[in-house]
């Protein structure tokens, strides 16, 4: 399915990393794009955990489609307390969001998902694809409060009645604003990594990522998930030594995977192994990775960052 290009384009997260990113590829395919957010330079300022705010703010304006990718992390999460505000954004900010959708009279509702909706255990050698289940029961309840924020927006997006709702399931993000972290951690010697011990997750670029969404507004086909990753899953630790490589900065020091419990979260990703097929949206939605692995896109970021 193609829609009109030229579309006039809501899109939650603007100001963020990757909304920075999908606000540039949507206005590179022709559309224009409001943002919306609590900070300035938004052109709607609304919070979306304020639901009366949020209708006040959209009241008597109309957009064709609406952008999710709002999330309330600054900075990457460490302990599963750092993931609880997005939860809830997940939820009860999804919920607020297609309400107002539905009052700008738009017709598609695109949003932000995560691969490891899938769960955060080994998976194997066979990459998982969107037939698989997603947002399964969470091990304990730290996991399924993660888990049920990720299952809950889904939910929400394919749901709303008179919405043509699809959801882009991201791998971890790196490039241009997310890696700077991950630099500043390896200049100072304070990023530890466990050995990945055949342990792989799943990347993807972030102006790669923005493409994605900009092909989904045009091509994806409501009610649809799309697993949204390079062609090169990479263990954490792996990725990190690429990133010291690129830059010239200190190893990190490995560590053994228990020494990062303190880290709560972290540690539950960092002992995940999770491959997914990223072939529905190259089929559906035309779109390819212009960085095949993150070693490509560290490059290219690097050799930015050097002009």
């Amino acid at each position: 399915m193609t829609t009109n290009q030229n579309q006039s384009i809501l899109l939650a997260g603007a100001t963020g990393v990757l909304g920075r990113h999908i606000a540039k590829a949507l206005t590179d395919a022709g559309h224009k794009v409001t943002g919306l957010g609590r900070s300035e330079g938004n052109g709607v300022r609304a919070d979306l955990m304020d639901r009366d705010a949020l209708l006040r703010a959209v009241d008597g304006q109309h957009f064709d489609t609406v952008v999710h990718a709002a999330t309330a992390l600054r900075k990457p999460p460490m302990r599963h307390r750092d993931m609880y505000a997005t939860d809830a954004l997940r939820i009860e900010g999804t919920a607020h969001l297609v309400e107002a959708a539905r009052a700008t009279g738009a017709r598609r509702f695109v949003t932000e998902s995560m691969v490891f909706g899938y769960g955060y255990g080994d998976f194997g050698d066979r990459p998982v694809t969107e037939d698989d289940e997603f947002g399964p029961r969470g091990t304990d309840p730290e996991l399924e409060r993660h888990l049920a924020g990720m299952r809950t927006k889904e939910q929400l997006t394919f749901e709303a009645a008179g919405l043509e709702g699809m959801a882009l399931r991201f791998g971890l993000f790196y490039g241009p604003g997310g890696t700077d972290n991950i630099l500043t951690l390896l200049r100072k010697r304070q990023l530890p990594a466990p050995a990945d011990h055949g342990r792989v997750l799943p990347w993807v670029e972030l102006t790669d990522a923005a493409r994605a969404v900009a092909a989904a507004v045009a091509h994806g086909r409501p009610g649809q998930a799309y697993n949204v990753a390079d062609r090169t899953p990479m263990g954490f630790r792996t990725h990190l030594l690429c990133v010291a490589e690129e830059f010239g900065l200190p190893k990190p020091m490995t560590v053994p995977l228990w020494l990062t419990r303190p880290m709560s979260y972290a540690h539950t990703m960092f002992s995940a192994n999770l491959r997914v097929s990223a072939e529905k949206a190259e089929r559906e939605l035309g779109w390819t990775p212009a960085y095949p692995s993150s070693r490509d896109g560290l490059a290219a970021l690097r050799a930015a960052t050097a002009r």
